[in-house]
């Protein structure tokens, strides 16, 4: 049966690479990455790993929607392609948070006669949580960016925004956001996680679309109070 064993990049620092990620990644016949922008790639190189990404995929998709599809069916297929050998897909941070193409992997395997193995690794929550002293047991949401609108009415919980990855991305967040929160309301700001030139910065939401390092390695946090009153619909 054809196989796909999912692993999470981490969020950043190759020291942050789970053993068993490391394992499979150092031992993969056919490596897959969905995208090869990500700090860790940089050390996978320097310690021999050869791989393939669908960097490619990015310019000519239209949409991300169809872009994620893309990328989980040509996975299968080749996985099918290469039946006797497990085909080993890598993703940045977890492939159990915030990834739309484990996701579908996840829906679909099956039917397409896929054997489908998810290795669990940390993501750039566990060091958010770290840095401000979170714990996720008193209720934490966690949301992508472009899905801000859809807060729900009522949430009572603290809030990190995820996919902050351009500066019109972190345009349209703001907009959203101060159409219920005022423009001096301090959200938090963090920039290259678990990286040597990490940023973790107290910011008013107006400013959020003027700082100068907004790229895929920006999330928010809106403390719990932030949403509170119940202002979403």
């Amino acid at each position: 049966m054809a196989k796909i064993t999912v692993v999470g990049l981490g969020p950043g620092d190759f020291s942050l690479l789970t053993l068993a990620a490391w394992e499979t990644l150092r031992g993969a016949s056919r490596l897959i990455l969905r995208t090869a922008v990500h700090p860790t790639v940089a050390e996978l190189k320097r310690r021999g790993i050869t791989f393939v990404s669908y960097d490619g995929y990015y310019e000519r998709a239209s949409d991300f929607s169809s872009l994620y599809a893309a990328i989980v069916a040509d996975l299968l297929a080749q996985a099918k392609a290469e039946a006797e050998d497990a085909l080993v897909y890598a993703v940045p941070g977890s492939p159990l948070v915030a990834e739309r193409t484990v996701s579908l992997l996840r829906e679909r395997a099956l039917e397409a006669g896929v054997e489908l193995t998810i290795l669990p690794g940390m993501s750039f929550v566990e060091i958010f949580c770290a840095r401000l002293g979170i714990d996720p047991i008193a209720g934490l949401t966690i949301i992508d960016a472009a899905d801000i609108e859809r807060l729900p009415t009522g949430l009572f919980t603290g809030c990190i925004v995820t996919q902050v990855y351009s500066p019109a991305v972190a345009s349209e967040t703001k907009l959203s956001l101060m159409e219920h929160l005022p423009d001096e309301y301090e959200i938090v700001y963090a920039h290259n996680l678990g990286l040597s030139d990490e940023s973790i910065r107290r910011i008013p939401l107006y400013k959020l679309d003027r700082q100068t390092d907004v790229d895929h390695l920006t999330s928010l946090y809106l403390p719990p109070q932030t949403l509170g009153k119940g202002n979403f619909a």
